[in-house]
């Protein structure tokens, strides 16, 4: 290999660099270590076009082989300082190994050559720390940790823990999700707990932003159920390979919401993809898992292929965030700072304006200060000041209390927590004069709701609170729904329908006062709820009329087909007129399958028709009209079954004389049309019988005549009374 090198003399730039980067690409640890020598600059010669350097790509892509012996290639005192040495986002050698457990040994190697290393920052403002952490490697963490430790005082670590933007090693752990190295900085670290980035927000408020992190198993499949329930809950820190973390895609300036690119198995670690350069072995680096035998191979591809180790990572990551939440909950003392001032009852102050519009609103903090919102988010129910800092990992500022952002996300386990803690913290008001009920409200989270008025000391004060525009609860049952909206099959009807039943709940458990109390900008809950979802509204007579004038053409069809199947009896008929199979068995089934399936077609019309010349007023889509939808379904569906019950006796009675096994296939397959039907229109149908449930009404009605008991019957129930809403 030595024999065949060109000379320097004889090999330009570019030529340099492509047998360079060839020898990278292809593992050639021989080559590289030649050509360094050859070249201009040895290990710190610039190769690629980001400005990246022999020993830069060697370190990037964990060829720990050749990257110790560059680094031994490096003079002790170099021409220029190792801390100059950086690409065109700023990182040095040791920003690149940072990101990788396994090039722990070169980490320390480039210490001992330059320790100023340790506190060079990057474009970013990153330093090799803060990068670790935000890749989740805990060895580099804690070595880089030791060696800041040693020399730095208050002012040093604020320099390491903290990137420019104010995001901490604790937040930027948390927002890409590596929870165990989070735990070890918090117990490590405490004073960063309290901590606050450019988006004013704590650690504890971005995991309580994060409902993936406690995400339960409720959208697992049975079998994925079976075996998550069957990984134990492993204790302490799980440290994993590099090949499964996370790759700097910072270096093209495009990360995600959470500031990494989430990647699969096959592509996570190396980021091999930027350069196609393997590790020294010239391949890809593989787990420890996947090293040794050939049993040991197997064993890995079987747990793969029963999916295992997703869920077995998908588990230690909700059992180390949930760890780090109740550590940080224990500390969080956030809702203490309520605002009592925002609690007006629904009378206007003089600190807000008068001219009805959602511009500019000065409210009064606690300290008696303005505080002047100047962009209200109407979507996320912040107020946003331009000046602010924001970090640019998660977008929009957040200042609510961890209990709120909870409680607004559905993380019902993290709000139950906060308030087996504190349980006087359910009584926390916002700066909008929002209670934690108007939160659940308005996002329309019924557990949390539901749970929280099951002590009635609480409700009683927390129903009648109104927010600091004089909403009541009602008022935020009128408001548009806030949050991701889930993607169902229910229908634009049936999510009115839901909204409706919100605001007879609501409307049942607030005193009768409240009913006609109007906000500040003298509107009733009535009214705000008639003008949000009139849009809603018309979307859902849209589709019930379209669903509606479909089913019947189905109908009208079938009631066709059986009206002639009457008139054309299997066999014929003979001279008199009789049926020629008359005394056979299943002709009794035929006629008796044909006549109800006629008689359900025809009901199953008239139902239809009935929906298509209802008024379609707003109270309607509260009981009437679902139910007569789920009515006119239900006809619809045996009608068809009792068609192919008649089929299937024609058809016996065509063969009767031929074996029974036939006959037994035949009539099987005959219901197959029918098991396709109610299969496309199980999902509606379910939603539609959960919701009219008009039966336990009647049920109800006998039980309570005087009126239903509210906190008897959960949301999702169809409520005895109907909701009489102003129309817009």
């Amino acid at each position: 290999m030595a024999a065949s090198s060109p000379s320097p003399a004889s090999m330009s730039g570019h030529e340099l660099n492509r047998c360079l980067f060839n020898a990278l690409k292809n593992g050639n640890t021989q080559q590289v270590i030649q050509l360094c020598k050859i070249a201009p600059q040895g290990p710190l010669h610039v190769t690629s076009i980001h400005k990246d350097t022999v020993l830069h790509l060697a370190c990037y892509s964990k060829q720990k082989d050749l990257a110790i012996q560059l680094v031994g290639m490096l003079p002790n005192t170099p021409n220029r300082s190792l801390t100059k040495v950086i690409n065109d986002v700023g990182n040095t050698l040791l920003h690149e190994t940072a990101t990788s457990d396994r090039m722990e040994d070169v980490a320390t190697l480039l210490l001992e050559k330059n320790s100023e290393l340790l506190s060079a920052k990057n474009v970013q403002g990153e330093t090799p720390l803060f990068r670790a952490a935000r890749f989740g490697k805990i060895r580099q963490f804690k070595l880089l940790a030791r060696e800041v430790d040693k020399d730095n005082d208050a002012e040093g670590w604020k320099y390491q823990f903290f990137s420019d933007d104010q995001t901490s090693i604790l937040h930027i752990a948390v927002i890409t999700e590596h929870f165990d190295l989070a735990l070890l900085i918090v117990r490590t670290y405490p004073d960063l707990i309290d901590m606050k980035d450019g988006n004013s927000m704590t650690a504890l408020q971005h995991l309580a932003c994060n409902p993936s992190a406690f995400a339960g198993t409720s959208e697992l499949g049975l079998f994925k159920k079976l075996i998550y329930y069957c990984i134990p809950d492993k204790k302490g820190t799980v440290e994993e390979d590099d090949d499964t973390k996370g790759t700097d895609t910072k270096r093209y300036g495009i990360p995600d919401e959470k500031g990494t690119v989430e990647e699969d198995d096959d592509t996570k670690g190396t980021d091999t993809k930027r350069y196609g350069i393997p590790d020294e072995k010239g391949t890809v680096e593989e787990d420890d898992d996947t090293k040794g035998t050939d049993t040991k191979r197997y064993v890995k591809w079987l747990l793969k292929l029963l999916m295992w180790e997703e869920l077995r990572r998908e588990k230690y990551k909700h059992t180390s965030a949930w760890e780090l939440a109740k550590v940080l909950i224990e500390k969080d003392t956030s809702w203490e700072a309520t605002e009592r001032t925002a609690l007006n009852k629904g009378k206007k102050t003089d600190q807000e304006k008068t001219d009805g519009s959602s511009g500019l609103l000065l409210k009064t903090g606690r300290e008696g200060l303005f505080i002047d919102c100047k962009k209200l988010d109407e979507n996320q129910g912040q107020c946003l000041d331009e000046k602010m800092p924001k970090t640019s990992m998660t977008g929009i500022r957040r200042d609510e209390t961890p209990l709120f952002l909870a409680t607004s996300w559905r993380i019902k386990k993290l709000v139950v927590e906060i308030l087996n803690h504190y349980p006087q913290a359910v009584e926390h008001v916002d700066k909008k004069g929002r209670n934690i009920l108007h939160v659940a409200i308005q996002y329309r989270q019924l557990e949390i709701f539901e749970m929280v008025i099951e002590n009635g000391m609480l409700a009683r004060r927390l129903l009648r609170a109104t927010d600091a525009k004089g909403n009541s609860l009602l008022h935020m049952v009128g408001k548009n729904r806030k949050g991701p909206k889930m993607e169902t099959s229910e229908g634009p009807a049936l999510d009115l329908r839901d909204q409706l039943v919100w605001f007879e709940k609501i409307k049942d458990l607030v005193k009768s006062d409240f009913v006609h109390l109007f906000n500040h900008k003298i509107q009733t809950a009535e009214y705000l709820f008639a003008k949000n979802y009139s849009k809603l509204h018309e979307e859902s007579r849209k589709w019930l009329e379209e669903t509606s004038k479909n089913c019947t053409i189905v109908a009208v069809l079938i009631a066709t087909v059986a009206f002639t199947a009457a008139y054309t009896v299997p066999g014929g008929n003979q001279t008199n007129g009789k049926p020629v199979l008359l005394s056979r068995p299943f002709f009794v089934v035929f006629t008796l399958a044909d006549v109800i399936s006629l008689s359900l077609a025809l009901m199953s019309v008239v139902s239809f028709l009935s929906i298509l010349t209802s008024p379609f007023r707003l109270q309607d889509f509260r009981d009437s009209l679902p139910q007569k939808l789920t009515r006119a379904l239900t006809y619809l569906i045996l009608s068809v079954a009792m068609m192919m019950v008649a089929f299937a006796a024609t058809i016996i009675l065509i063969i009767h004389n031929k074996q029974s096994w036939t006959e037994i296939a035949l009539s099987s397959a005959v219901f197959v049309p029918v098991l396709f039907f109610a299969y496309s229109y199980s999902p509606l149908y379910a939603q539609l019988v959960k919701a009219g449930s008009y039966l336990s009404d009647l049920i109800v009605k006998r039980i309570y005549p005087g009126g239903q008991n509210p906190n008897q019957y959960p949301l999702d129930r169809s409520q005895r009374s109907g909701c009489q809403i102003t129309e817009v």
